[in-house]
């Protein structure tokens, strides 16, 4: 719902304040007893119309209503924010909804929504994607990983006995770029050189790592491998990160591993179901294709792909990797 718009005695208070007594946004909320977002809008509108101190005492209430709050032609729609770039804005360090909104005013001086409609057609648009996406996740900020559930098989050359392995599966909460390879176990070694193996092909690391606290990737410590909790620590260490396992009692802390999950099977498992594979090698030559082909395909809903949002979002905030692979004993290898 729409607020009241601003009286012209406020509006003109505002301006004065800030462009003849040159005082702060939080002086003048605090002054004047508004919302500091009602002072940012006042500001930028009257910028956008090209007035300054001088223009604005000159200006009689109606003609300053006007140039501030220009109405579109006849017949013309209003400039309505697109949704999708405010998401994907939201994810970079810093941006607010409020600084999204004086920048949409600034490009669109004629008919903008003020701020309450303009973060309701954010937020309205958001309630109609899926719930495992309805998060803003910062750029750089965490990396979930976890198994899929059905995992793939080799095939024995000797016997045909046929063997599953792992599908290891990490993805990035930003940009939902992807990272999977196939593992013999879930043992601690396996485990920990998967996420070794991830952040290589990210290229840096993420503030966090999140893995699934139902999985072994949890770093409670398991009591066939006491060591675990430790080998986590020093893999943190390591690439100065830390392994924050979701909380088992806030599903939402795990949506965006099990839609990684999801699209995993969709776009890996589904695709390999009818293939035959002899090795682990050969099998993760064919999963780094599926996953570059995931990673370049276009999203609908940001016109984008994975790769595109990696690049633009995360690769420029990932810390960078050090100069050593960490290592954790025989399983150090590549599978």
């Amino acid at each position: 719902m729409a607020t009241e718009r601003l009286s012209m005695r406020k509006t003109r208070e505002i301006l004065r304040l800030k462009w003849e007594l040159r005082r702060s946004h939080r002086e003048i909320k605090r002054a004047l007893e508004v919302g500091l977002a009602t002072v940012s809008e006042t500001v930028a509108r009257a910028i956008a119309a090209q007035l300054d101190w001088a223009a604005v005492s000159e200006l009689g209430d109606e003609e300053l209503e006007r140039r501030l709050y220009p109405e579109p032609p006849a017949g013309a729609a209003r400039p309505l924010p697109d949704p999708a770039m405010l998401d994907l804005e939201l994810r970079k360090a810093g941006v607010t909804l409020r600084r999204l909104h004086l920048e949409y005013v600034e490009r669109n001086p004629v008919g903008a929504y003020g701020y309450t409609q303009f973060c309701e057609q954010y937020r309205a648009w958001k309630r109609t994607q899926r719930v495992t996406l309805r998060q803003v996740h910062r750029a750089g900020d965490k990396l979930f990983v976890d198994y899929a559930g059905k995992p793939p098989c080799l095939v024995d050359p000797d016997t045909g006995e046929r063997i599953e392995v792992e599908l290891f599966v990490a993805v990035l909460g930003a940009s939902s770029y992807t990272y999977a390879e196939a593992t013999r176990t879930q043992t601690v070694a396996d485990r920990v050189m998967s996420h070794v193996r991830a952040l290589e092909y990210l290229g840096g690391a993420p503030a966090a790592i999140v893995p699934d606290p139902l999985g072994s990737g949890a770093t409670e410590p398991d009591r066939d491998e006491p060591g675990a909790q430790r080998t986590y620590d020093e893999f943190g260490r390591h690439y100065h990160t830390v392994i924050f396992p979701a909380r088992p009692a806030h599903p939402r802390d795990e949506a965006e591993v099990e839609l990684g999950v999801q699209v995993a099977r969709r776009w890996i498992l589904a695709r390999l179901r009818r293939q035959t594979f002899r090795s682990l090698e050969e099998l993760n030559e064919r999963i780094a294709e599926l996953i570059e082909d995931l990673n370049t395909r276009v999203m609908v809903r940001y016109k984008a792909s994975r790769r595109d949002l990696f690049e633009r979002l995360e690769r420029p905030v990932l810390r960078p990797l050090p100069a050593e692979r960490f290592s954790y004993g025989p399983g150090s290898r590549r599978p």
